[in-house]
């Protein structure tokens, strides 16, 4: 069978879905722990990228050229832009793009140069499974998390949306920074740090790769919750559930 990455660029993230990895075993590789095992009887190997997209295009390109792993699945929080998109719902990019990407006016703003492309497709595939685990998971959310912790972050029938995700090195966290997103990106759902540079190193190789995301806030000045708080009790709780249920075949 052929092994499955899956990469957290935070220690939360990560630390959540350790104990779900079954006869594990630790390698390192560039200052990384990588920890192969099996999930669901699946072989996976789990990574701290680190945050940004540096990190995680070199995390992506030693799991494909040292690992030869044969898919990755990014995971992890990230901000709503997208109407519709809140707190506590789970986003799966179909697209990638670099909101920071802007090589003017030697290139189009966000094309990233060389390639004629500004946006990376998602593996179909695979995105349609994880959609598909991660609807069964927002259905049972109550019971998954618990009522009292959805409460406290004040989500209520978390959504599943599908569509344009937006990277860049900079935590977006104001209202003057997102709403210039939005204008310029009307159809970007979340904005988060590490995913289009993933999609562009599977390019490269073109191994299949898919970005899993739980919406932390909204990206604007209404966005303080505890976040560390929020990776601990929900957004890690879906990853793991999520991933679960896909590599196990449980879906209703």
């Amino acid at each position: 069978m052929s092994r499955i990455a899956i990469v957290s660029a935070m220690h939360e993230e990560l630390r959540a879905l350790l104990p779900a990895l079954e006869k594990p075993q630790r390698a390192e590789f560039a200052g990384r722990a990588f920890h192969f095992g099996q999930m669901q009887g699946q072989p996976v190997v789990m990574v701290l990228s680190g945050i940004g997209k540096v990190a995680a295009a070199t995390t992506a390109a030693l799991l494909l050229q040292e690992v030869d792993v044969q898919r990755i699945i990014f995971t992890g929080a990230a901000g709503g832009l997208g109407p519709g998109v809140r707190v506590g719902d789970v986003v799966i990019a179909r697209e990638l793009l670099q909101h920071d990407m802007d090589a003017s006016p030697l290139f189009p703003r966000f094309e990233v140069p060389l390639t004629g492309r500004s946006r990376f497709g998602t593996d179909s595939d695979l995105s349609d499974s994880l959609a598909a685990a991660a609807l069964h998971c927002l259905n049972h959310a109550a019971e998954r998390i618990g009522e009292a912790h959805l409460a406290d972050f004040g989500i209520d029938s978390p959504l599943l949306h599908q569509g344009l995700v937006i990277s860049g090195d900079r935590f977006v966290s104001t209202a003057a920074e997102s709403d210039p997103l939005r204008a310029a990106l009307p159809d970007a759902l979340a904005v988060e740090m590490e995913g289009a540079a993933v999609a562009q190193v599977c390019a490269d190789f073109g191994r299949p790769f898919a970005v899993i995301r739980t919406v932390s806030d909204r990206a604007d000045d209404s966005a303080h919750v505890d976040f560390n708080r929020f990776i601990a009790e929900v957004a890690s709780v879906y990853t793991r559930e999520i991933l679960g249920t896909w590599l196990s075949g449980r879906v209703d």
